[in-house]
């Protein structure tokens, strides 16, 4: 049974670099060294746009930092009580997979407080995400472990911010990478998180309850 999913609703645009992996078809016969070199040629290329991006986003989201926590009329404030545990369940619940029980909020929330942010307009919240950071294979690795956002907020942005925020605050720790996972199906979810630099890593076949696969998406920081 998996940790934890992912929900996330958001199609707002960011000017990221879109990241895509290629198929690479090795010819039969006179062609099948070409077909080897052109397979190495494609593996570098991805290598380096991915590391490009990542780059990229770095930059961008160390300016980010400097920004006012204020875009329009949404107020994005980090987690500091108890008190806003309700909203951030009732906002997540509608839109995720599978149930999760207080106790899993609790988890991610009470141990990476300064991870959770939440988008505010006025007092009621419309936006918030819950993530992670810890030692995986010598390497510390965030996870994006909740996103969601309100449906009479969407394509506002909204998404893509919390996410660069809470990525700009693992960078902030020493974070080396990032990764989450999504519904295959959930295609708004993979353009949000392929225009902030992140790439396809593996599939995971009948990763949720409900037996649809995922896909776990990767951003490299180092």
């Amino acid at each position: 049974m998996p940790t934890m999913g992912m929900a996330e609703i958001d199609s707002s645009s960011f000017d990221g670099v879109l990241t895509c992996s290629k198929e690479v078809v090795v010819m039969e016969g006179d062609m099948e060294d070409h077909g080897t070199l052109c397979a190495e040629e494609d593996l570098v290329a991805s290598a380096l746009a991915a590391t490009i991006t990542s780059q990229v986003i770095v930059e961008e989201l160390r300016r980010l930092g400097l920004c006012s926590n204020i875009e329009g009329d949404v107020e994005y404030v980090p987690y500091e009580s108890e008190m806003q545990m309700s909203d951030i369940k009732r906002l997540i619940t509608k839109d995720l997979s599978e149930p999760y029980s207080i106790y899993t909020y609790r988890y991610f929330i009470h141990n990476w407080p300064q991870l959770c942010f939440l988008a505010m307009v006025d007092k009621d919240c419309v936006g918030a995400i819950v993530c992670k950071l810890d030692m995986h294979k010598k390497i510390r690795r965030g996870y994006i472990a909740m996103l969601a956002v309100d449906s009479r907020y969407r394509r506002k942005g909204i998404g893509t911010y919390l996410v660069k925020k809470a990525i700009y605050a693992m960078m902030d720790d020493d974070c080396d990478e990032v990764v989450l996972e999504t519904e295959i199906t959930n295609q708004s979810a993979q353009k949000l998180y392929e225009n902030l630099g992140f790439v396809r890593d593996k599939r995971l076949f009948q990763y949720y309850l409900n037996g649809v696969d995922a896909l776990r998406l990767k951003l490299w920081l180092r």
